[in-house]
């Protein structure tokens, strides 16, 4: 029986799943957030200075069609709060001295949370999550356009809805692109047995499915322990912690789901009818998202941005990973964005508040456009004059034209880190310096660098000096060569936590923000004891091809382990009629889709369900040992023996320590 738990066990840890965050290896050194230095003060009040920070037009756009506001929590089944409307009362009046004056700003236009009549028939939800919830009336009930992370939130947002504007069916659903945040409450807005049996139209671009349920499984356990940073999850709701995410005020991290779309938009444009609404379907794939499509209501005078339009300059490469963006692209979409935008005075973005006015958009429009075309344009001349990707995000300046627009200045994305990835895109990581081809790993070259400048304390106290003067950035790199270096050393730790909290009160960006302060959390208590509940992704998986998770699977064979191995397992699904046949060769995990081979050393029989709850670490004796639908055949040995070579990633890997 213990061998066969053992199967279970590593087999649930195959699942590589998103936002998953971790423990760290090393204990913190205590202590609280500082407040705000000479320097940092001296910084902010320049943005102060610089900025229009009075403008008032955003802030009534942002309060426009208000219909009621929401109180109290949004909590899940097990008592846990995924999203206070609370929380954010302190993001009133002037930017306090720990936050950048001009995020502060961004962050109080976020906080315009609530039910909003945006024109006639059209209504939407911000603030119940990171995104936001469209609704568009149409004959015999809501269109719902995006149906936020969590099925919590989802739900939530519907009852606000239902209380304020009266009970209505869900007669149509449209996803705008692929990542988690507008599909993943698609279970609490409608069920698939519903969509089935009302035969809604569920909508999406050509790819949404498959890009939908494969990001983030390759690499998710690496992708969502840097979540855990660019998203501020574990921060305080305070001025010294968490304020904003960019393109909206906070993520619900609960239930993840999602429906697959009975009607695709494959062409570029295409125009439907939905329960008496004639919308315009735009693809635009490979920017912003690898499945995304805009959309007009042209008998409204309505254009929806999906999320190549935010009011915030976007990622090209996000900082928590992910594939680099397509820059140029992106600035070529936007020019189509404003051909197609023709008499259109209303403005929805799936993010952020909307805008009104024919020429206030194309102003909006243009300005992303040449944001990104700046951004790639400058980066590629720079890439051709022989500069470095570091060379370049310190030279890159936006004219004043562009950098004085709010919408497009970096609360989400950043001008320094996107330029990099324009670099990245064409040249790669590697900058052309030979010296730069095999560096020692970083804890080796720390220790040598340290014993070159006379030890740990010195370089600490050279890192104090820096600090005291106001020069976060050498001081963060000079500490960070000890804390890699003498891992022991806790007045590094203590210093560098200081200085990541300066670093953060100056940043513009939210992203930069949060990963600043959340590093100098973990440095002064560690990373999170517990990752994310991965019961919450189960509806999400169970749409996931099982060629996904083999996939994952292979990516985590550990490879020197299986040197010399031979092993073939035969995976048959009851329920679905499906085989695969798994083997080891050269070291690596092959599999294909086929008939069960003869000369398998073993064969694992069971249903989706139950493997998916193996791929998402829920599945107990009840569900899968002592279940008929699970059946070992041949040796069971070997199959321990195959699947204990596959590496159990946990996400508790630390990244700011050794």
């Amino acid at each position: 029986m213990n061998k066969l738990i053992h199967v279970s066990q590593t087999l649930c840890l195959a699942a590589l799943l998103i936002l998953a965050g971790g423990c760290s290896k090393t204990a913190g050194v205590g202590g609280a957030a500082g407040d705000a230095m000479p320097e940092t003060l001296k910084v902010n009040a320049q943005f102060a200075k610089d900025l229009r920070l009075d403008e008032q037009q955003d802030f009534e756009d942002a309060k426009r069609g208000l219909v009621a506001k929401p109180e109290g929590k949004i909590i899940d089944a097990n008592g846990q709060t995924l999203i206070d409307f609370d929380a954010f009362k302190f993001i009133d009046g002037p930017a306090p001295a720990t936050v950048n004056p001009s995020l502060w700003r961004h962050a109080k236009l976020d906080s315009q949370v609530g039910l909003f009549k945006v024109t006639d028939g059209v209504y939407q939800v911000r603030g119940f999550d990171m995104a936001n919830m469209t609704l568009v009336q149409g004959k015999s009930g809501w269109i719902v356009i995006d149906t936020l992370t969590a099925r919590e939130s989802a739900t939530a947002a519907l009852a606000f809805v239902a209380k304020h504007l009266g009970e209505k069916p869900v007669s149509a659903i449209i996803f705008t692109h692929s990542h988690i945040d507008h599909f993943g409450g698609a279970l609490g807005v409608v069920t698939a047995a519903e969509v089935a049996a009302r035969k809604i139209p569920v909508i999406a671009s050509e790819g949404f499915m498959e890009e939908a349920t494969s990001e983030n499984i390759m690499v998710g356990t690496a992708m969502g322990r840097r979540s855990v940073y660019q998203t501020g999850r574990n921060l305080e709701r305070t001025a010294k912690g968490f304020v904003d995410v960019g393109i909206g005020r906070e993520t619900a991290y609960g239930s993840f789901g999602i429906l697959p779309p009975n009607k695709i938009i494959s062409k570029h444009t295409e125009e439907l009818l939905l329960d008496g609404v004639r919308f315009v379907f735009h693809n635009v794939p490979g920017a912003e998202a690898p499945a995304e499509m805009t959309f007009s209501i042209p008998d409204k005078k309505l254009y929806g941005g999906a999320e190549n339009l935010t009011q915030t300059m976007h990622n090209l490469l996000p900082v928590r990973g992910a594939k680099v963006r397509d820059a140029l692209r992106w600035a070529q979409y936007m020019q189509q964005a404003l051909d197609q935008l023709g008499d259109s005075e209303i403005y929805v973005g799936q993010h952020n508040w909307p805008i009104w006015g024919n020429a206030r958009i194309a102003e909006f429009i243009t300005k992303h456009r040449d944001v990104y075309k700046y951004t790639h344009d400058q980066s590629v001349r720079l890439m051709n004059a022989g500069y470095t990707p570091r060379d370049i995000a310190e030279t890159v300046k936006l004219p004043k034209s562009l950098s004085e627009h709010f919408g497009a200045r970096g609360y989400y994305g950043d001008l320094r880190h996107n330029v990099k990835a324009v670099y990245q895109f064409y040249l790669g990581a590697y900058d052309g310096n030979p010296a730069h081809l095999n560096p020692l790993p970083a804890q080796e070259s720390a220790k040598r660098y340290l014993a070159l400048m006379g030890g740990a304390d010195k370089t600490v106290a050279a890192a104090q000096s820096a600090f005291d003067k106001g020069d976060y950035r050498w001081a963060a790199e000079l500490l960070d060569q000890v804390v890699f270096g003498d891992p022991a050393h806790q007045g590094a730790k203590e210093l560098l936590a200081k200085t990541y909290d300066q670093m953060g009160y100056m940043s513009e960006a939210s992203t930069w923000r949060n990963s600043y302060l959340t590093a100098a959390l973990e440095l002064r208590s560690g990373a999170p004891k517990k990752g994310v509940d991965r019961s919450y992704f189960v509806d999400m998986l169970s749409q996931t091809p099982i060629e996904r998770f083999l996939e994952a699977m292979a990516a985590g064979l550990d490879g020197p382990a299986a040197e010399g191995k031979d092993l073939k397992i035969n995976l048959v699904f009851s329920d679905s009629q499906e085989s695969f046949v798994l083997w080891i060769e050269n070291s690596v995990l092959h599999f294909k889709k086929a008939n069960p081979a003869d000369n398998a050393n073993a064969t694992l029989t069971l249903t989706k369900p139950i493997f998916v709850k193996m791929m998402a670490g829920t599945a107990g004796l009840k569900d899968t040992l002592l279940s008929d639908d699970l059946k070992i055949g041949g040796s069971k040995i070997d199959l321990i023996r195959f699947f204990s070579l596959i590496d159990k990633a946990t996400g508790t890997f630390a990244i700011v320590t050794r």
